[in-house]
């Protein structure tokens, strides 16, 4: 990786983030039609809006937020609030991105969960639900199971148990490579689940009277080239993620406590 302090590689990584979501609010508007909620293919179009802003671009924010030199120092707690709280409207977002396909298929009988796409991209995101929801919490007793939701108890007591301090300190210990791994991993998903998103659309849009696909097309190269900023970006930021040097210290002293130490 280029030798880059990281405030300026963070301002780039912004403004390629930036980018994405307005190439693929972009291709939707210009060449899909526009959005709604009514059911139809505008309908339909949330879902790739809506997974490229969630499960990539506010997904590496917030892997990143533990590399922003302020976080260095002082106490964790407020960075920690801030990761869950981009996790947490990356989360939502993944969850309405499902909703609307879903909807779309239900409304004109196509069948779900058939292709590559929709298994990668279902694996990716209960596995990004497993993540947030795999710290223990205190168990209390339930009349009944309660619906997946993305503010179930279930969910917000992964959140306060990594968040709050009443987690013991060794679990956090014993969770944390494991929470780095799987976010890592989550989002290499997240970016391989749109690329073959994207590449399915234009196999099944660019068909019946329009240009081929493989007479590449001007949606077609637009399409492809929102593909490979896609992948920039997830690598960029598996990039600074594996940077030894832009990683918090991680030592036992007052600069690493989660709450501010008693004067």
């Amino acid at each position: 990786m280029l030798d880059l302090p990281f405030l300026p590689f963070c301002t780039l990584l912004g403004c390629l983030g930036f980018v994405c979501v307005a190439f693929v609010s972009a291709w939707c508007q210009h060449w899909r039609g526009g959005f709604a909620l009514d059911g139809s293919t505008r309908t339909f179009n949330w879902h790739p809006v809506l997974m490229v802003t969630g499960m990539v671009v506010l997904y590496g924010a917030a892997a990143l937020v533990y590399r922003l030199p302020a976080a260095w120092s002082g106490p964790k707690l407020p960075w920690k609030v801030l990761h869950g709280a981009l996790a947490l409207a990356a989360f939502t977002l993944a969850v309405l991105g499902l909703a609307a396909v879903f909807r779309f298929h239900n409304d004109h009988g196509t069948p779900n969960m058939y292709s590559l796409h929709s298994w990668l991209g279902l694996v990716t995101v209960l596995l990004f639900s497993c993540q947030v929801g795999a710290v223990p919490a205190p168990r209390v007793p339930a009349p009944r199971a309660p619906r997946p939701h993305p503010s179930s108890p279930q969910w917000l007591a992964g959140f306060s148990a990594f968040l709050l301090p009443w987690a013991p300190a060794w679990l956090r210990a014993l969770y944390k490579p494991v929470h780095v791994f799987f976010g890592s991993t989550i989002l290499m998903l997240s970016g391989a689940s749109c690329v073959s998103g994207i590449n399915e659309k234009l196999f099944f849009s660019l068909k019946n009277g329009t240009t081929e696909y493989k007479l590449l097309p001007a949606e077609a190269v637009f399409a492809n080239t929102l593909g490979l900023l896609i992948l920039l970006f997830a690598v960029l930021v598996l990039g600074a993620l594996a940077r030894p040097s832009w990683k918090r210290p991680d030592a036992d002293s007052p600069d690493s406590c989660q709450v501010p130490a008693p004067r």
